[in-house]
């Protein structure tokens, strides 16, 4: 894998901090305040979700990059590391938006803009080995999950 691991390592794990972050006091004093739908699992969930994910996304963007790399697709790789970095973005911004801030509605919609993101790097992955689209697959699936919790606790505290 090369030197990708250590870059998208580097870029998920500055995500999920960035994230954390954000996300540590909101989730102990502001979070069980809202009202929220029934099938919101509970906290310790989120945590072990997201730290696989994140491993996932590391480990499964570095491989796609370096298969374009391998495949003389430096244009592809390029353009993969920078969905990735947009990716991250709005994953480590959301936390900001909905814990830090408290904006309800603008996390729903930035939780729709990271589950059009994370599906865009499965295709991505996909197109440089199905597998790799396979692997990835979690991420736009759980980030679309978010996405409703988001929009109905949004929707539930209005």
């Amino acid at each position: 894998m090369g030197k990708s691991i250590v870059a998208t390592s580097l870029a998920t794990a500055a995500a999920a901090v960035a994230g954390s972050f954000a996300s540590r006091q909101g989730v102990e004093t502001w979070y069980p305040t809202l009202r929220k739908p029934r099938y919101v699992p509970p906290n310790v969930v989120f945590p072990v979700a997201w730290t696989s994910l994140y491993a996932d996304i590391a480990v499964t963007s570095s491989a796609a990059i370096e298969k374009f790399r391998a495949a003389g697709n430096d244009d592809k790789a390029r353009a993969y590391a920078g969905a990735l970095g947009v990716n991250l973005v709005l994953n480590a911004g959301w936390s900001w938006l909905f814990f830090k801030m408290h904006r309800l509605g603008p996390s729903a919609v930035v939780a729709g803009a990271l589950a059009v993101s994370s599906a865009d790097l499965a295709r991505r992955a996909a197109d440089a080995d199905p597998k790799l689209g396979a692997a990835l697959t979690p991420y736009p699936l759980w980030c679309s999950f978010a996405t409703l919790m988001s929009t109905d606790i949004w929707r539930l505290n209005r």
